[in-house]
């Protein structure tokens, strides 16, 4: 193991973690037209058992008042709830400290050792000191209240289900069609109900936050549904519908017969499926709300690649995990005779009329209420209200700031100010380019090994689930970016999954993987989802659901562990530090594009030159433009949440001084599960108690 691991940060100059967050959050600007006000809908509607092989879809109750629900009213919708105070004496989760051993952590987990650091041990993982649990408390109440919903929700997103690891739903595939929709309305509406029936009198912290939590994606999830997001969604190379059976393989297994007949079920519900996405193309074309050009042709593309894949090495036969041959050979079968046709049927009806009426427009700007819905589209991201024109500003400005850092560098190395020149250098480099595609991955996985390592001296929880490293599928690696992180299973039987893209392998610089593997597997989106869902002292909604409130958190934390992975010496040598300036810069670059695309009538070629220039390869920077184009705001989440992040580390440790517990902050930014960032910044100083 790289002794460069255990050692602590050099002397020479570092950026300070705090640092690469340190510039505020713009002045937020109330958003565009509101949604209409939910109204209250019963809670206790009973589940539907679906017969197998049907789309997953509720019938949809006229509306009924919520027992002590407050009068339904007219919200900016997604905006946080205001603060409230703190409760200082609310007890948190907790855990025991594990430490990495020798086995690698794509394979087993890792022993548990006491952390006492001179003083108590922490209580056992799910208990929450100074709070009763019972099921008189009104915690207890809000949280049956919370796991009520989930269940709902994994009914309405089976696939949901199917990715923690619930098989309970692995028979079906959600339903995008109008009765689909109208069921998902009623949740949203209820969840918004349910959260006003919540007394303040007597709630925990914890409880607090799952209100805020409901009431937030609630609000997000009407108004997305009144600005009809869903015609725009359908179509997307990066996760539309198209991508749905490949992306399952990976989480649904089919190697009994029980296993077998759901996922067969589940196969030959496909055809609906693809029928109520054709729809979906239809509505968009009469509603004039359709996709960019751009988005339709990639999509077009990637369906016909896998189109043009023989049935014998097709996607989905070829990755599910099956018993034996014969199993192989019915799945087989039914690709063949019912999914390619039913995915023939959405590309011919992409490649008609809607190609011919796709937006010549890359940003929301050209769409019908096109400001609206991009505000609407940071508010569901961020769950801020932020000023396009003013993250525009923000992001140019720090762009400026690492470019600096980056000089500091490239002096060193002898090229002055010239940073072009010293990136052409490192990507010249034979050392610094994996020959063949599981260089990459070996490469990426003593990473990994080596941030576990280096993790306890940051942190006082580690994970339970182990992290795996696989290339991105062939099918759609020309769409996808560098890596992307998916999640264990609820009970960590199925590993955390950290995918890594070895297309254009000679642009895959082992300099950039580096800061890319701490953002996105250890100590990034690994510990982050991973503490997350193994925290039982959190109802499922938080564990799980909450991550739709919480994406600039979630990008955020990710963006800075980076920045920490420097801090805890990982980065082998200038080099790696350059690729980490380089990654700080592209999500700098993120807040210009994006805003730039969707807000300042940017053209596609802006956004490819500013990428460009902030240190991304032609590759990236061509794949990363059309991914904004397709997730309006989805970018602004990395510096956003990274900011907030570090501002509240640089105001605790100020108020603690020496007594300061980089530790003990960690534990707690990740110990509560996904948060608004209102949320966060409310409670966190709380969280941390301050010195005695």
């Amino acid at each position: 193991m790289d002794g460069h691991a255990r050692r602590p940060p050099a002397a020479s100059p570092r950026p300070d973690p705090t640092r690469g967050g340190h510039r505020p959050l713009p002045r937020a600007r109330p958003r565009a037209a509101g949604a209409a006000a939910p109204q209250a809908r019963s809670l206790t509607r009973p589940a539907d058992r679906l017969r197998s092989g049907q789309l997953a879809r509720r019938p949809v109750a006229a509306p009924a008042g919520l027992a002590g629900a407050r009068a339904a009213r007219a919200r900016c919708a997604g905006a946080v709830p205001r603060p409230r105070s703190a409760d200082r004496a609310a007890g948190r989760a907790a855990g025991t400290v594990r430490r990495p051993g020798r086995d690698r952590l794509t394979g087993r987990g890792h022993p548990t050792i006491d952390r006492t650091r001179g003083g108590p041990a922490r209580p056992a993982a799910g208990a929450l000191g100074g709070l009763d649990l019972t099921p008189s408390t009104p915690r207890s109440a809000v949280d049956r209240i919370a796991e009520d919903f989930f269940e709902r929700y994994l009914e309405l997103n089976p696939t949901s289900a199917t990715v923690i690891g619930d098989d309970r739903f692995d028979d079906r595939l959600p339903d995008p069609g109008p009765e689909g929709r109208a069921a998902r309305r009623v949740f949203a509406g209820d969840l918004i109900a349910a959260a006003d029936a919540i007394p303040d009198e007597g709630l925990s912290v914890e409880d607090r936050i799952t209100r805020d939590v409901m009431r937030v994606i609630g609000e997000i999830w009407i108004t997305l549904d009144d600005q009809r997001m869903d015609v725009l969604h359908v179509v997307d190379q990066m996760g539309g519908p198209q991508t749905l059976l490949p992306q399952l393989c990976q989480f649904q297994a089919a190697d009994t017969p029980e296993r077998l007949e759901r996922f067969v079920a589940r196969l030959r519900a496909y055809p609906a499926f693809m029928a109520a996405n054709v729809a979906l193309l239809d509505d968009g074309l009469e509603r004039g709300l359709t996709a960019p050009r751009i988005v339709a042709e990639r999509t077009i593309a990637q369906l016909e690649r896998m189109l043009a894949t023989p049935i014998e090495s097709a996607v989905v036969p070829s990755l599910v995990r099956v018993a034996g041959d014969a199993d192989r050979e019915l799945i087989r079968e039914i690709v063949r005779d019912e999914v390619y046709p039913a995915d023939a049927a959405f590309l011919e009806a992409l490649r008609g009329r809607y190609l011919a009426a796709s937006r010549d427009g890359q940003g929301l700007w050209s769409a019908p209420n096109g400001e609206a819905l991009y505000r609407t589209q940071i508010l569901r991201w961020t769950t801020l209200p932020l000023d396009p024109e003013e993250v525009h500003r923000s992001g140019l400005a720090e762009l400026e700031e690492i470019e600096a850092e980056r000089r500091t560098i490239a002096r060193g190395a002898g090229f002055g100010d010239d940073t072009a020149a010293y990136r052409a250098s490192l990507a010249s480099q034979p050392a610094n380019i994996p020959g063949r595609r599981e260089d990459l991955i070996a490469r990426a996985e003593e990473d990994i090994e080596r941030a576990m390592a280096a993790a306890p001296a940051a942190f006082g929880r580690l994970p339970r689930s182990a992290c795996r490293v696989i290339p991105v599928e062939e099918y759609k690696e020309r769409d996808a970016p560098f890596a992307y992180y998916y999640p264990p299973s609820e009970d960590t039987t199925r590993p955390g999954t950290y995918y890594v893209n070895t297309y254009d392998l000679p642009s895959r610089v082992f300099s950039r993987l580096a800061s890319t593997t701490y953002h996105e597997a250890v100590p990034g989106h690994h510990f982050q989802i991973s503490l997350e869902s193994e925290n039982t002292a959190l109802n499922r909604f938080r564990r799980y659901a909450a991550r739709f409130a919480g994406g600039a958190y979630v990008e955020g934390w990710g963006l800075y562990a980076e920045r920490l992975a420097d801090e805890l010496g990982l980065y082998r040598d200038e080099g790696e530090r350059f690729g980490m300036l380089d990654a700080q810069a592209w999500r700098a670059a993120r807040l210009v594009v994006d805003t730039g695309l969707h807000a300042l009538r940017w053209t596609r070629q802006q956004s490819i030159d500013l990428l460009l220039s902030a240190g991304l390869t032609e590759t990236d920077a061509v794949i990363e433009t059309d991914r904004y184009i397709c997730w309006p705001a989805q970018a602004l989440t990395y510096k956003t949440g990274q900011r907030e992040i570090a501002r509240l580390r640089r105001e605790i440790s100020e108020r603690d001084g020496q007594a300061f517990d980089l530790r003990e902050f960690h534990d707690q930014v990740l110990g509560h599960g996904s948060l608004p960032l209102a949320t966060l910044a409310r409670e966190l100083p709380n969280w941390v108690p301050a010195p005695v």
